[in-house]
């Protein structure tokens, strides 16, 4: 290989002695020449020498620029000092060097592959070529010229095709592959939560929630929970369980970040096709018109009239029957089967509103004109056929005659049209259930992978007009009716446009043409994906193809309205003549029917007429000549014809086509030929060498041509020639070329001929009128006449190439995907479409319509080529399929092999010499398409290795010197160039540049020296930062990200950054971390450090990371003014690379890929401030969304008021405790200046980082952190469980994207939902970061419209289904869960860090917190399960941590744990409630009492059931029955109180929890409501801070409803609990000394004393902590509640509150106060006196299980003064009624004991009594005014009527009563309007003592209305009315009579008979006096009525007077001595005698 160093140049190497890398620069040896043997003309020697010369300079010129001499030592001594700042590149490695002199340990494995690329890394491999045809058509072998023979190998030559084996491996990862946890379900997201209904729930009192509490369900107890396990133990048993059944890959769970196209994609493009369009398939079924009595020939052709070009070759086909084609026999002996066709397959690529199906017939030619001919058709019916028998005879046998004598020749006959979009639209699209007989394998985007740029430019080529596609309409059968005669002097394709346009206007001038009528059925359908009996328009047979003599279909050869640009992959050599118009009215003599043969000529004899003219239909396959339709009298006819010619492949110069002109004879005379030639002419094929096409006028000889005329043309004037028409042109034809051998191009034509000449070294050659000499040869081809024709601009890439060409073969260069892509076929054009926007950086740039590399909407195809070739990709050689030849096969073609003998010189060698030194327009030209030059190169360098067997050998001897000198000197000037023109602003050429440049780097890491790569990117990096940081420009820096991620995205990356390098420790760090190690050390590993910072050495060792991490570190700093989504994006593409490589799957293997990017934390922990402030979405009770989202919104109306809920929660400390989370995370944060999209990304860069590091390494570098450090490590954290937070499907239907940035704009929210997708999204987020104002960015960017959204990828479809958004959920809910278990990760690790090191407080607290706030998000089961977990054993390795320091987090986990504790996931709960029993059962064990604990979980209960709208207190029960089976079954702890305390408190919270839900249902009912809040009010006696705030809301409630008394009682028990607790804090005289004070205000009072085991003291954090308990605040309570009684008119009250006030006051000196007081006192006092009414009561009992709690419960109710009955029983029985149904509920009617057995068990009772304030008489002693009657009442009565047969009244002596006295839980007025009865008793009455109460009554009656001050005459009236009245006199007389009338003969009733007597005696006395006081008031107008009283009064004292008198003996008798009392009432009575 001598060849390789002949020519030594400067060049610079590196060497490895005694630890030092030194970068010298060495000068190279004299220019030796070339080597003997190689031949070449001196002159162009020189020229090598010099240009060797000048590639010399500029190479020594880059050095100077490139040398940076450093100098490190690799020992373990390593100098710190020197420090290089980021913003400048370090040394690389040599790489080579390396891995020789550090062998690896390891033997083999994963790991050992880290270290060196595979020796199969890459594959030069042959891929056979598809062909479609059965056999391939190729040109028959004869003398065929070179070209040809090279053009046909490269159509048939196997694909070469240079591999990069794992390539493949990068970008690309499905989710299918995942193992996606499906069934995982979130805890608190997307579960509506049943609250019980009321129903479900019958309790009621203490007991019963017990009863309810023991009798439901646990959920499953943890197993070993209670067991004493050492701490280390649990630890690992945790970690065992967290580490198990992981996602390995958490990129994949991560939605993909927004990219239009990642600029490094290499995606595999097709192997190039051949092109179709659109396919259609037509199939022509019958043909039939009134009279059969010809054979009729049709033709059918696409025409586009807007283009006016007709868009398809004809196709022929013949619908006669075998017995009228028998009428052609003598001419058409056989048909061939190809000819015999009734189907076609039409290709349109620009399906458009304008193309129509045109049909033509002809029919045989005979005398007469056209419209002769026509009207037997037009005038004949078929229904007349019996009766024009005759005629039609007739001319059925002229027409025989015809086809006799003229069978040859046709004439025009009619035509019409079908426009082709009607039937497609009219056909509707294709159901999906559709059965089509052809079977729709594939839609036209499937199908059209047939061209490199296949899918790309033609995926949609209809301008965006959405109705023109052909591939999904439903078949059509057309029938077509009328056909309309052709006019013999309007047969030109123009004429026809004409027509075509007009038929498409409603007043169609043809309509009114008298039509043929006819029938032609025709089917239309869709092509299916691959017809059977095919053939291609060469007639080749198309696979599949069973059966040779079937009745094949034609595939119609499309030309294309438009130019396509797809290169050609097979052999294709046609010619189409279409003769056009003849002029031949200036010749003389009779030449009028005029037929013109056509015929192709390889001599000039006539039997050169060669056999390659396609036959029509039903005739031979091939003829020699063709016949133009005759127009019949016509001296100047027009030509529709087209005659198809099979080109021989190789041309001579005496090929030509013949045009001979015929008049023919039609009538048959004698001694006349039926044909004379009037004329000929002729086409050379050849000129100059090229094939001739085009339009040409040609004169028309009258004479035969003379000898050798074909290699003239007939425009030469042949000496004694005549001609017609004085040798004007008369013959208009059009010749047009499909060929994929003869180029279309005169300049590409000019190439290949001086390519030729070349070659075989003809000079001079001749180019058209040009002779070109060798020695200008140079010239020519730098001269500027070579505007090359769209779309191959190829000069510039000639000039370097010319040279080499001589001796340089070029070798199958079909270069891979950017040379080296994962199994490729061709990349040089490939690169440009596989990596469309690897050039496309400005996002924003509108797109055309064909092809989505393009910028800008073409309006023209030459626009579109041009654009093309100036925009950013280059489309190599994309030749219009209509007649350009396929550059790329000629060019890439031209020699067999790569290494020619004779050679001296490398292709890639070569080449990179002749760009280094080019200059002028040359060069422009090179870096224009640099991308195709650096493809070139690797190809060739890869070639070369795989020839000569050296992929293997040692990289550093590969490459001569001077080659590696070539490449530094091309880098060089190249990064010189991007750097120059970013300032002229040609952005797109930079951007193109920088990327070919990277891409180029990136092969060569696979081929080179390694560290020689890695020193041309450092060039590259100094060059462009230099610049960079001069003049701060962020094109730049944006260009320096592309060319890093381009270098980076190479598949063997981590190989390329020496994993294993000298920073690394051991695999297994043996040292635990030791307490002295801990903060306060300074003494720091310095390893470690170098591992988790940016040194030199890690930039060093890990170059290729170190500059991504670099870059990311100097655009993250909040100075600086980078791309950040941009750099974020760069390290996130090669994670997530990483994380889905299937060769990185092993733990240990991913981790040593980790450790390159353990810098990563530090950096992401310096830019927290600039994060995105995720946690902003959480409200203070740690929900996501906020008050506002719509759950809340839809739940508003049945949820309980805000005040209310915010009562419920009370004041805790709960909120305050995570106000402080958020100050604190605040305080480091204040601004986030990253995007949510941005901050996301790099929070899971940082997830990953920490998941898959050694965690070893992680701890030791966390021991050397500091406090501040590691707590800002933990704010990280935090951020990152709110970031990660999982979102549910209904974010996900919301949204129907992945939106996390909240757009402010309504209008671009819900276009967003519309458009719904990834792609919306991305679009949303990069406007919102642009400067564009408008809610859809700059009017440029067209990404919404509708017509520019075709060709985006299938994943952003409009919408996406309900199927795609569950599975969008379901990943999002998985990497939530994978996210938070990384943080637990984590947090565990820094707990295992930390505690053994002095600062743990600190941390610990952070730690929890983190912990708290991960419970707080929505978090899926798995996850909660692994955080209790690790919260257990946190809790029982440092429970003081909990209970003495971090109190408030205490409370805020008592909430989290409670809230889990209601979870629906019985799993969830059992954890909750294990963390829970265990929280109670710690804080018990530290002091004996958990007071705390219980007031907190209290605290939480009220909270979270105050503000939870989904939440279900069935689930919480069944945790409280968990809990409580762990204190039975907790052994230890038996013998303490513990489980008593547990149970009392898990009753509590049960009792609490029930009613609380109530209240949501009892919103309607105010006693039940207020019943409900006394009695959370009452769980919370050991909680004075929520117990008062119940008060207080149950005050505000009875305000409400005006019940003022009831406030101001709550006002006052809140006082008096206030008053408890300060008398503990201070002890101040004056104030009250707890409840016992308030006695004399309210019995009841007493409730509030603070006795219990649970008070905890006031003086302990976070207890009694509200404004209230305070002196002040008692004041305020107190004051309040005098405000009440004052308006309840409870005057009395008042004083008594007053009484405790001015003590306060008094010691206060507080004189004004004082004032005031006594004001108001004055005020009560005056008011004492006047009217009052306070109140009503009624015993109200409840009976029926529909009512649940109430069912057999009593009440008191006290309602407002002079209430009626009717009105309380129509309030209950309205709002009952309601309730449960009117017929429901029933009133009972009476006030009877209730059997409840009797009554209807589905309904509910009511009974309602009015019932009076009952006291004793000793009790009337002190009650005496209004206000003592009427205030503390506890005792009421009621009576009942009844007899003893069960009726309620009967007879006077049958009459009983019963008297019920009922007793009250508690004294009215009370904190509540009804009170439980708590006792009853009965006393019933005999009917006699019945009467008495009746009398005793009535008199006092009398008394009263007599006695009455003033005196009312009217009450007197009405009373003495009622007493003494004759209509109810018979009412005390009868009393009377029945009663006294006998003695009664039980003496047990002598005394009552005795006590009604003398009633009787009173009332008559009574009676008197009212009548009496009466006469006093009368008037005189009322004497009458007076004397009626009275004299009614007399008559009943009379009736009365024996009955009373009457005593009973037995009564009377003397007590003591009975003679005594005898003689005693004898001497009385014997007194009165005397």
């Amino acid at each position: 290989m001598s060849d390789f160093s002949t020519v030594q140049s400067q060049t610079y190497f590196r060497r490895q002695e005694a630890g030092l890398v030194e970068i010298r620069v060495r000068v190279g040896k004299e220019y030796r020449g070339w080597n003997a043997g190689v031949t070449l003309e001196h002159s162009a020697a020189t020229v090598m020498a010099e240009r060797r010369a000048f590639a010399q300079k500029i190479s020594r010129l880059s050095l100077k620029i490139a040398a940076t001499v450093l100098t490190f030592s690799f020992c373990s001594h390593l100098d710190f000092s020197l420090q290089i700042p980021l913003t400048e590149a370090v040394e690389p490695v040599d790489f080579e060097e390396y891995l020789i002199t550090h062998p690896p340990l390891i033997e083999s494995g994963p790991l050992r592959d880290l270290i060196e690329f595979p020796p199969d890394d890459i594959e030069v491999l042959y891929t056979p070529r598809e062909c479609r045809t059965l056999g391939q058509d190729v040109p028959e072998e004869g003398e065929n010229d070179s070209h040809v023979r090279d053009c046909t190998r490269s159509y048939t030559e196997d694909w070469a095709i240079v591999n990069r084996k794992y390539d493949a491996s990068l970008h690309l990862f499905f989710l299918n592959s995942l193992n996606i946890n499906t069934d995982f379900c979130m805890s608190q997201d997307d579960l509506k939560r049943r609250s019980m209904s009321i129903d479900d729930t019958p309790r009621g009192s203490w007991a019963c929630s017990i009863f309810d509490l023991k009798n439901s369900q646990p959920d499953a107890l943890l197993p070993h929970l209670l067991d004493r396990v050492p701490n280390e133990e649990i630890d690992r048993h945790n970690e065992d369980q967290r580490k198990s059944n992981r996602h390995r890959e958490l990129f994949a769970l991560h939605p993909a970040l927004d990219e239009d196209e990642p600029i490094e994609r290499h995606c595999v493009p097709d192997v190039p096709k051949e092109h179709f369009g659109q396919r259609l398939l037509v199939k022509c079924l019958s043909l039939k018109f009134e009279i059969e009595i010809e054979p009729i020939f049709a033709s059918l052709a696409l025409y586009d009239i807007k283009e006016k070009k007709r868009i398809s070759e004809n196709f022929y086909f013949d619908l006669n029957s075998e017995q009228t084609k028998a009428m052609l026999r003598p001419h058409i002996p056989s048909a061939a089967i190809s000819t015999l066709a009734r189907s076609a397959v039409f290709s349109i690529t620009y399906p458009s509103q304008d193309v129509f199906l045109v049909i033509k017939l002809e029919k045989v030619l005979q005398q007469g004109d056209i419209g002769e001919c026509a009207e037997p058709y037009m005038v004949f019916k078929e229904s007349d056929a019996a009766k024009n028998k005759e005629k039609l005879e007739k001319l059925r046998s002229q027409s025989e005659q015809f086809c006799q004598r003229l069978g040859r020749y046709r004439m025009p006959f009619a035509w019409t049209a079908i426009h082709l979009m009607n039937i497609v639209n009219s056909a509707g699209s294709l159901e999906r259930d559709t059965e089509l007989e052809m079977g729709l394998s594939g839609s036209w985007s499937e199908r059209r992978n047939s061209s490199i740029v296949g899918r790309r430019s033609l995926e949609r080529t209809t301008s965006g007009d959405e109705s023109c596609s052909l591939t999904s309409f439903r078949p059509a059968t057309l029938t077509v009716t009328n056909f309309f005669k052709q006019e013999g002097d309007r047969l030109s394709d123009e004429d026809l446009y004409k027509f075509l346009a007009d038929m498409r206007r409603p007043s169609s001038v043809l309509r009114r043409l008298r039509p043929i009528t006819g029938r032609l059925k025709i089917d239309i359908s869709p092509a299916p994906e691959n017809p059977h009996y095919c053939l291609t328009p060469d007639l080749l047979q198309v696979m599949p193809y069973p059966d040779s003599r079937v009745r094949p279909t034609k595939e119609i050869l499309e030309f294309p309205a438009r130019d396509i640009y797809v290169p050609n992959t097979t052999y294709r050599n046609l010619l189409y003549v279409n003769p056009q118009s003849l002029n031949f009215a200036n010749r003389q003599g009779s030449a009028r029917n005029i037929t013109v043969k056509v015929q192709f000529m390889n001599g000039e004899d006539p039997s050169n007429a060669m056999p390659v003219i396609f036959g029509k239909s039903s005739c031979a396959e091939y003829s020699k000549e063709a016949y133009t339709a005759v127009v019949y009298h016509n001296r100047s006819p027009d030509f529709h014809e087209e005659v198809k010619i099979k080109l021989p492949a190789s041309l001579t110069d005496h090929h030509h086509i013949l045009f001979t002109f015929y008049h023919v004879s039609c009538q048959q005379k004698q001694n006349t030929p039926l044909e004379t030639p009037v004329g000929y002419t002729w086409i050379p094929m050849l000129q100059n060498g090229r094939l001739r096409t085009g339009h040409f006028c040609l004169p028309v000889s009258l004479e035969k041509p003379p000898q050798s005329y074909s290699v003239l043309s007939p425009d030469v004037p042949l000496p004694g020639m005549k001609w017609v028409d004085n040798h004007r042109g008369v013959f208009n034809v059009e010749v047009v070329a499909a060929s994929t051998i003869h180029t279309q191009d005169q300049f590409l034509d000019k190439f290949f001929a001086l390519v030729h000449a070349l070659d075989e070294h003809m000079f001079p050659v001749r180019i058209g009128d040009m002779r070109i000499m060798e020695n200008n040869l140079e010239a020519e081809l730098n001269c500027p006449t070579w505007t090359p024709t769209p779309p191959l601009q190829v000069r510039f890439q000639l000039d370097p190439l010319i040279y080499v060409s001589q001796s340089v073969a070029f070798g199958e260069l079909m270069i891979g995907p950017g040379g080296l892509g994962g199994s490729v076929h061709y990349a040089t054009m490939a690169r440009s479409s596989v990596r469309p926007a690897s050039l496309n950086l400005n996002r924003s740039r509108s797109l055309s319509n064909s092809n989505p590399d393009i910028s800008g909407t073409p309006t023209s195809p030459d626009d579109e080529v041009r654009s093309i070739i100036g925009s950013k990709v280059a489309p190599c050689w994309f030749c219009p399929g209509n007649g350009y030849t396929d550059l790329y096969a000629v060019y890439l073609m031209v020699n067999g092999s790569l290494m020619v003998p004779s050679c001296s010189q490398l292709f890639h060698e070569e080449l990179a010499l002749q760009w280094v030194v080019s200059s002028g327009s040359v060069r422009e030209g090179a870096l224009q398409q640099a991308w195709f030059f650096f493809e070139l190169m690797v190809k060739s360098i890869i070639h070369h290795l795989y020839f000569t067997d050296r992929l293997q050998s040692p990289r550093k001897n590969r490459f001569p010197e001077r080659f590696m000198d070539d490449i530094t000197a091309l880098v060089s000037t190249i990064a010189a160039s991007v750097i120059v023109r970013e300032k002229k602003d040609d952005l797109e050429l930079v951007e193109r540049l920088n990327t070919s440049l990277a891409f180029f780097l990136n092969d060569l890491l696979s081929v080179m020296d390694r560290g020689f790569v890695f020193s041309l990117i450092k060039t590259y990096w100094k060059q462009v930062s230099t610049k960079l940081y001069a003049l701060q420009n962020p094109t730049l820096e944006s260009l320096r990200l592309d060319f890093l991620r381009i270098i980076c995205s190479h598949e063997h990356y981590v190989t390329l950054n020496l994993p294993f390098s000298l920073l690394t420790p051991p695999a297994s760090p043996s040292p635990s971390v030791s307490s002295s190690s801990g903060f306060s050390t300074h003494v720091q590993d310095q390893k470690i450090a170098n591992m988790f910072e940016l040194s030199v050495p890690f930039r060093e060792q890990h170059y290729l990371t170190g500059l991504v991490l670099t870059e990311l570190a100097v655009i993250l700093d909040p100075e600086a003014d980078g791309s950040v989504p941009k750099v974020i994006s760069v390290v996130h593409n090669l994670l997530s690379s990483h994380d889905s490589d299937p060769r990185y799957a092993d733990p240990e293997v991913k981790a040593r890929v980790a450790l390159l990017y353990l810098p990563l934390i530090g950096i992401v922990m310096e830019t927290l401030p600039q994060l995105h402030d995720f946690t902003e979405s959480h409200n203070q009770w740690g929900r996501p969304g906020g008050p506002g989202t719509e759950e809340q919104e839809a739940e508003g109306n049945s949820m309980i008021s805000q005040t209310v809920a915010m009562a419920i929660a009370g004041t805790s400390n709960i909120n305050r405790s995570l106000k402080s989370i958020h100050l604190v995370l605040q305080a480091t944060r204040q601004h986030g200046s990253f995007s949510a999209e941005s901050s996301r990304s790099l929070l899971i860069c940082l997830l990953w980082v920490l998941k898959n590091a050694d965690e070893m390494v992680l701890q030791k570098w966390f021991t050397d952190l500091s406090v501040s450090q590691l707590n800002r490590l933990l704010d990280l954290l935090y951020l990152c469980a709110s970031c990660f937070e999982y979102k549910g499907k209904k974010a996900f239907e919301r949204m129907n994207s992945l939106t996390f940035k909240k757009s402010k704009d309504m209008k671009a929210k819900l276009e967003e939902a519309i458009l719904g997708s990834i792609g919306a999204r991305q679009e949303m987020v990069r406007r919102s970061r642009g400067p564009s104002g408008s809610a859809f960015g700059s009017q440029e960017n067209l990404r919404w419209r509708k017509d520019m959204t075709h060709w985006r990828q299938t994943s952003e479809k409009m919408d996406k289904t309900r199927a795609e958004l569950e599975h969008e959920a379901i990943i999002d809910g998985n990497l939530a869960t994978e996210a938070n278990l990384i943080i637990l990760d984590t947090l565990e690790i820094i707990v295992q860090t930390v505690s053994v090191t002095e600062s743990k407080e600190s941390i610990l607290g952070g730690v929890l917190k983190v912990l708290l706030h991960s419970m707080a998000c929505n978090q899926s089961a798995l996850y909660l399960q692994h955080c209790f977990a690790t919260q257990r054993a946190l809790v029982s390795k440092f429970p003081e941590l909990l209970f003495e320091e971090e109190t408030e987090q205490c409370a805020d986990l008592c909430l989290r744990l409670l809230r889990n504790c209601s979870s629906s996931i019985s799993t969830i709960r059992a954890h909750a409630s294990a963390s829970l029993y265990l929280l109670m059962r710690q804080n018990f064990e530290i002091g004996n009492n958990f007071a705390r604990v219980k007031m907190q979980v209290t605290m939480s209960l009220s909270s979270l059931v105050g503000t939870s709208q989904n939440f279900n207190e069935e689930f919480l029960r069944r945790s409280l029955k968990t809990i409580l089976t762990y204190a039975e079954e907790d052994l230890e702890l038996r013998e303490t109180t513990f489980s008593d305390q547990v149970q009392d408190l898990v009753f509590n919270l049960h009792m609490i929890l029930s009613d609380t839900v109530k209240m949501k249902e009892h919103q309607e009912d105010p006693e039940m409501l207020i019943d409900l809040m006394y009695r959370i009010a009452k769980g919370y006696q050991t909680s004075p801070d929520l117990r008062l705030t119940w008060l207080q809301n149950m005050a505000g409630k009875h305000s409400e409803r005006n019940n003022h008394a009831e406030a101001a009682q709550c006002l006052v028990h809140s006082a008096a609990l206030v008053a408890e607790y300060l008398s503990m804090l201070e002890d101040r005289k004056y104030l009250p000394v707890g409840c016992v004070t308030f006695q004399n205000i309210s019995s009841n009072v007493l409730e509030e004393s603070a006795v219990s085991d649970d008070v905890v003291s006031p003086d302990e954090e976070g207890i009694c902590s509200g404004k209230y308990f305070t002196e002040a605040g008692l004041v305020g309570l107190l004051e309040q509640a005098a405000a009440s009684f004052s308006m309840a008119g409870m005057y009395e009250a008042v004083n008594e509150v007053y009484k405790v006030l001015i003590p306060i006051h008094e010691a206060n000196r507080d004189a004004k106060k004082l004032a005031t007081i006594h004001g108001k006192l004055q005020e009560a006092f005056g008011k004492i006196d006047g009217k009052r009414m306070f109140g009503t009561y009624f015993r109200v009992g409840f009976y029926g299980s529909k009512l649940g709690d109430l069912d057999e419960q009593e009440f008191v109710y006290k309602e407002p003064a002079i209430t009626k009955l009717a009105e309380i029983s129509h309030r209950l029985e309205s709002f009952y009624g309601e309730r449960f149904g009117e017929d429901q509920v029933e009133v009972i009617k009476d006030s009877n004991p209730v059997d409840k057995c009797k009554l209807d068990p589905n309904k509910a009772f009511i009974q309602i009594t009015y019932v009076e304030p009952y006291f004793d008489t000793y009790e009337m002693k002190d009650r005496i005014t209004y206000f003592d009657k009427n205030y503390n009442l506890r005792r009421f009565v009621y009576c009942t009527p009844f007899t003893l047969d069960g009726r309620a009244h009967g007879d006077l002596h049958e009459q009983f009563k019963r008297k019920t006295i009922l007793t009250t839980s508690h004294a009215f007025p009370y904190i509540k309007t009804r009170i439980n009865i708590i006792h009853k008793e009965e006393i019933i009455s005999t009917p006699i003592e019945v009467a008495i109460e009746d009398m005793q009554k009535k008199t006092q009656e009398l008394a009263f209305a007599t006695h009455q001050d003033p005196s009312d005459a009217k009450m007197l009236q009405m009373v003495l009315q009622g007493s003494v009245g004759t209509t109810v006199n018979q009412g005390p007389l009868e009393v009377a009579q029945v009663f006294l009338s006998e003695i009664p003969s039980d003496p047990k009733l002598y005394r009552h008979h005795n006590k009604l007597r003398l009633c009787f005696k009173d009332f008559t006395k009574r009676c008197e006096d009212a009548l009496r006081k009466n006469k006093s008031l009368i008037g005189p107008d009322q004497k009458e009525y007076q004397r009626e009283l009275e004299r009614n009064y007399h008559r009943l004292k009379e009736a009365l007077q024996p009955l009373i008198n009457r005593k009973i003996p037995q009564l009377y008798k003397p007590v003591f001595c009975f003679s005594f009392r005898d003689s005693f009432s004898r001497m009385s009575l014997r007194k009165l005698d005397v």
